[in-house]
């Protein structure tokens, strides 16, 4: 298992010889290196590996304030998540060899469903943005998010939009 260190409530997880900035409260970081499979001919990232390293992202979020999905899946008689949406903004092409920081936080909640903020970074810089709609199912049925997981992933538990200051 990566090591991992808490702040605010936030888990960041360090990959490796990874070394992440502390990200603001409420916003969780995580490291991806960029290897050989995660690139296009022209050795750029593809886009599609921008999708997996924002779930992984999503994922350890939520592992690291609710605990394994899993576990929740058990606990919660089936309950899982599902992306109903998801808006990407590509601004800039990471390459191979690349550290990115996965920055992933609460923007919203709803009754069924939880919209989160994403950005994969380059050192300082942004290279792609995200608007992700996460959807909590079981059978099939979107069912309204139970108040414990509802309570850790709240925007109000002090998250704030990565730069704004607010």
């Amino acid at each position: 298992m990566a090591p991992q260190a808490r702040a605010a409530g936030v888990v960041i997880t360090n990959p490796g010889d990874a070394t992440l900035t502390q990200p603001e409260p409420g916003v969780h970081a995580l490291a991806v290196r960029v290897y050989y499979e995660d690139t296009d001919f022209s050795g750029f990232v593809y886009h599609a590996s921008y999708l997996r390293f924002m779930e992984r992202g999503r994922t350890e979020l939520l592992r690291g304030l609710a605990g394994d999905q899993s576990d929740l899946h058990r606990d919660a008689a089936g309950l899982h998540f599902v992306v109903r949406r998801m808006v990407i903004d590509y601004a800039k092409p990471a390459r191979m060899d690349d550290l990115l920081d996965v920055r992933t936080w609460t923007a919203t909640m709803k009754g069924a469903s939880m919209h989160l903020a994403q950005e994969v970074r380059r050192g300082g810089e942004v290279l792609v943005k995200a608007e992700v709609v996460v959807a909590c199912v079981r059978d099939g049925r979107a069912i309204r998010l139970p108040d414990s997981l509802r309570r850790v992933l709240s925007p109000e538990r002090g998250d704030r939009e990565p730069g704004s200051g607010t």
